[in-house]
């Protein structure tokens, strides 16, 4: 029978868990026996009491044997170096933050770990149930849009009243992946006047379906996509960018930045000063803040007002929806753990399947993404 460990998360100020009560229950009946940590679900609503009725046994992580005899290990974030050792060809799933991180690739190197690193899973049909990005996007651009109302010195809506009318918020969103299509969504519901960049013209058509307005890339340079993913842009091309949002963010009363690039600093589209530019009492919003920012003058948890401009470090908006991210977490791992698990489930892990070839960082402790990190790659697989 295969041995799951749904550990606590290592960092103390993550609030969600990588799997709940309901997709212990459907891994029971695929053989699967769960073990899971005491206390890891309370701070996303999952009592202990509750998983142990969906056929999880419940353990102290620390009690000797537990790693040792553990096939597979389920996290959200990357697991710490203190984590106890685990048996050779154990399998990690996780967001592992592989990008520049030589300490995993030689940890797992030594320790002859497997790895599936969930950030690099292809945006192809088969992945979409398991597309832990996605469905933790669509909070961030939810939360992020309610955190900005929260802030905002004026309503969202047109209110029209005794006393006058209130004209609606207007609402800048940069990039059109899910978290900004969210942010859209969330921000015309609210009754927001909506204006939305991408450097994809072909983001105009889903855009305009949920009523907001497109503003068109600048004409020459424009970077495309891969993997589902829009690629960096020149620094000319970003210049272009910038002249172009200056005008709508004057007019902004809350701006949500999501605009992202797998591996990669996020594009810098608003400098500071075009946030002195700005109306004082207008919000920004920055997603991308652990990857740099969009915004020069965001901070990654903390909330900066420059120039009467607030400027929100919005860096863990998944985790504030615990109960909802981390159920949808685990049915995403639930997708992936069905089809690497065979029909005697046993675990399965074929690193030719397109599944799994972007995204199996080690097999055994063999490192198949050295590319991931510049200084440990080939000459010929480092990134131009």
């Amino acid at each position: 029978m295969l041995k799951v460990l749904i550990p606590r998360e290592w960092d103390p100020n993550e609030q969600r868990v990588a799997s709940s009560p309901d997709v212990i229950r459907r891994l029971a009946s695929r053989n699967v026996h769960c073990r899971l940590e005491r206390g890891a679900g309370e701070a996303s609503g999952f009592a202990d009491a509750d998983y142990a009725e969906a056929g999880a046994e419940l353990v102290d992580a620390g009690v000797p044997g537990i790693w040792s005899d553990t096939d597979v290990v389920l996290s959200v974030g990357p697991l710490s170096d203190q984590a106890p050792k685990l048996k050779p060809g154990a399998l990690l799933i996780g967001q592992l933050a592989p990008h520049n991180n030589g300490a995993l690739l030689d940890r797992l190197e030594k320790a002859q770990l497997s790895a599936i690193s969930l950030e690099l899973l292809p945006r192809i049909s088969r992945a979409q149930a398991m597309d832990v990005l996605s469905s933790q996007a669509n909070i961030a651009g939810y939360k992020a849009v309610l955190l900005a109302a929260a802030s905002l010195n004026r309503f969202m809506p047109m209110l029209m009243t005794a006393a006058g009318t209130v004209q609606p918020a207007k609402v800048v969103v940069i990039g059109a992946g899910v978290a900004g299509l969210q942010a859209v969504a969330t921000a015309r519901r609210l009754g927001a006047v909506v204006s939305v960049s991408d450097v994809r013209a072909a983001a105009q058509e889903q855009v305009e379906s949920l009523g907001a307005r497109f503003i068109a890339p600048p004409e020459q340079g424009v970077p495309g996509e891969t993997g589902g993913y829009a690629k960096q842009a020149t620094k000319s091309f970003l210049e272009q960018q910038r002249e172009g949002l200056a005008e709508h963010l004057n007019q902004a009363d809350v701006v949500i930045c999501t605009a992202q690039v797998p591996g990669r600093p996020a594009p810098l589209l608003i400098t500071s000063a075009m946030v002195d530019a700005m109306r004082p009492g207008a919000v920004i919003v920055d997603l991308a803040v652990l990857q740099g920012g969009n915004c020069e003058v965001s901070q990654a948890g903390s909330t900066i007002c420059h120039s009467g401009v607030q400027v929100i470090g919005a860096d863990r908006l998944p985790g504030s929806v615990a109960y909802h991210a981390s159920s949808l977490y685990a049915r995403n791992l639930q997708s992936l753990l069905e089809v690497l698990i065979d029909q005697d489930g046993q675990l399965s892990l074929d690193a030719e399947d397109d599944l799994l070839s972007p995204s199996l960082i080690s097999l055994n402790g063999s490192l198949r993404r050295t590319d991931l990190v510049p200084d440990r790659a080939p000459q010929s697989e480092v990134n131009p």
